[in-house]
């Protein structure tokens, strides 16, 4: 299936309709009258002792969806050498995502330190996330390429995966780029973090 179709495919999945947000899914992994086996606070904190980078993934403006879209996204991954994949995950409710579907394309932008309040800015929902914030556009996509990121990843979409009430997003890299003197924005145990030098 080339770009073109997985991103059709992916927009069929969320409903050919005007922009909406999946509905939160009904998941039970134990009956009714039974506990669950991991609470969801007890999740957070253990995970959440797993530091990961920090990124904003962004996508071109559509005619119908007006300007660009991005939310910040702190699951991300690379997945494949051959051919060149990486993947991300959002939530099935989020608004952003469909437009990212209907754009069939991407740009993951790593943060680098100090750029914790633009993430914090791509954390709202509603808000004009790109008021005051200098980008270009990404080589082949047109995505937003964020000035000041440490790297930055231009995709188009590969496929999509359901995974509990989260979906997996693979990308096919299609241009990639790096500022090798860039320290990245950490994200551990709630709040963000810089590399130390041990």
């Amino acid at each position: 299936m080339g770009h073109a179709g997985a991103a059709a495919a992916a927009v069929r999945y969320l409903g050919a309709g005007p922009v909406e947000a999946l509905p939160r899914p009904e998941l039970r992994c134990v009956r009714e009258d039974e506990p669950a086996p991991v609470g969801q606070a007890e999740f957070r904190r253990v995970l959440g002792g797993f530091a990961t980078g920090v990124t904003v993934i962004t996508a071109p403006g559509a005619p119908d969806t007006g300007g660009p879209a991005g939310f910040a996204c702190q699951s991300f991954s690379s997945l494949s050498l051959e051919p060149p994949l990486v993947c991300f995950l959002v939530g099935r409710a989020s608004t952003t995502w469909p437009r990212i579907a209907r754009a069939g394309a991407f740009c993951v932008n790593v943060l680098s330190a100090g750029q914790d309040e633009l993430c914090r800015a791509f954390a709202v929902s509603g808000a004009d996330k790109f008021a005051g914030v200098a980008y270009d556009p990404a080589p082949v996509s047109g995505s937003p390429r964020l000035a000041g990121a440490a790297a930055w990843i231009d995709c188009a979409v590969h496929a999509v995966h359901t995974g509990g009430d989260h979906l997996i997003v693979v990308g096919r890299v299609a241009a990639l780029g790096a500022d090798t003197a860039a320290e990245p924005l950490l994200f551990h145990r709630g709040r963000f973090a810089r590399l130390r030098d041990h």
